[in-house]
């Protein structure tokens, strides 16, 4: 029994098919957030310009590629599974299958189906003299076959869970502004990815709004208060780019993160109880922030959409207000005022938040 066994993980090794967590939850998740923004999220953010500067190529080039989200998201996902060329083109496939059959909740079905259509893709890859046929048809198989069988059920879960927090945060906007702003603050801060997560819950509304709120929270409140630290290099690399880079601090002094996840505590309710800010732009920018000023244009291209369904009259100045305070003003000053009392007492020290850039 025990050769039986050592047989099958020398054949695993062999074929790098590894289970881990951090393969699935992080690798493979961080890939399919990748594979949302080359497709579906520059695809809305193409055509919305196209439909505010009524140049219907642009609006044609978006719906183009938001229609290559699927395949996009799979085979981002088997590159960073290391999964074999026949095998990673095969993807194309496993996610249009999946993302069509999962509805709402179809990120979530594409990343739990890739990753059985990879390691399967992977097992037979180069194991016979045909193939360019076996290996294809193996993990379009077992792709589109699991994607009939599993995606609208796993589709189905994650819309619900989804609309279960968007609705929680419709009846308890303070509460449910607090948890959700400083939980996907804190996911966007971890090496996960807070954007796959939005965009596998379908996380809009006024629940999307808080996630943005927490994500603005963490990435410009480690900018604004390391800048003592990192200048300009830091403000830019953290307040456009990814709070992440301060996740090596923090496992050294956890107290450094006091600031920013205040700042999403306060900012989360000022989203949903006081402003009524709501993300009705792509799901995946709820997660993003600040990054790329991507969470800033799925809320400005929601609007834009709430316009057209005639659920809003125009833009106002208000709506630029809310975003400017919950985006920037609040998370920056906030976090620089906690910052500055926690050094006052010794919780933070000189050089806490120094990054190597």
């Amino acid at each position: 029994m025990n050769q039986f066994f050592c047989n099958i993980s020398t054949f695993l090794k062999s074929k790098n098919i590894i289970f881990s967590p951090k393969r699935y939850g992080i690798d493979a998740m961080g890939a399919m957030a990748q594979g949302l923004f080359a497709s579906l999220l520059i695809g809305t953010i193409i055509s919305t310009l196209g439909t505010q500067f009524h140049i219907d190529v642009l609006v044609q080039i978006g719906e183009f590629a938001k229609s290559a989200t699927g395949p996009a998201m799979a085979i981002s996902i088997g590159f960073a599974l290391q999964t074999p060329p026949l095998v990673l083109f095969s993807l194309a496939a496993v996610g249009s299958a999946a993302n069509s059959l999962g509805g709402a909740g179809g990120p979530l079905a594409v990343l739990i189906v890739t990753i059985f259509a990879s390691e399967a893709g992977k097992a037979v890859s180069k194991t016979t003299q045909i193939d360019i046929i076996v290996t294809p048809f193996v993990t379009i198989f077992v792709g589109a076959g699991l994607s009939i069988l599993w995606a609208p059920a796993i589709g189905a879960a994650a819309s619900a869970v989804g609309s279960a927090i968007m609705w929680a945060t419709e009846l308890q906007p303070f509460l449910m502004g607090v948890l959700v702003s400083v939980l996907v603050g804190i996911a966007l801060t971890l090496p996960i990815s807070s954007a796959a997560i939005c965009a596998a819950l379908g996380l809009t509304g006024l629940a999307g709004g808080a996630a943005v709120a927490g994500c603005c929270a963490n990435m410009i409140g480690f900018a604004v208060m390391s800048f003592k630290e990192n200048k300009w290099g830091g403000l830019f690399a953290q307040g456009l780019g990814t709070s992440m880079l301060q996740m090596g601090n923090i496992v050294k002094n956890p107290k450094i993160w006091i600031p920013p996840i205040v700042a999403s505590a306060v900012t989360g309710p000022v989203a949903t109880c006081i402003f009524n800010f709501q993300m009705n732009g792509a799901a995946v920018s709820s997660g993003m922030g600040t990054c790329g000023l991507v969470g800033q244009i799925g809320v400005y291209t929601g609007w834009i959409n709430d316009i057209a369904a005639g659920s809003k009259a125009g833009i106002t100045a208000m709506d630029w207000t809310a975003m400017a305070l919950i985006c920037f003003i609040l998370p920056a000053v906030i976090s620089w005022a906690v910052c500055q009392l926690l050094r006052k007492i010794g919780w933070i020290k000189e050089n806490d938040l120094k990054l190597d850039l």
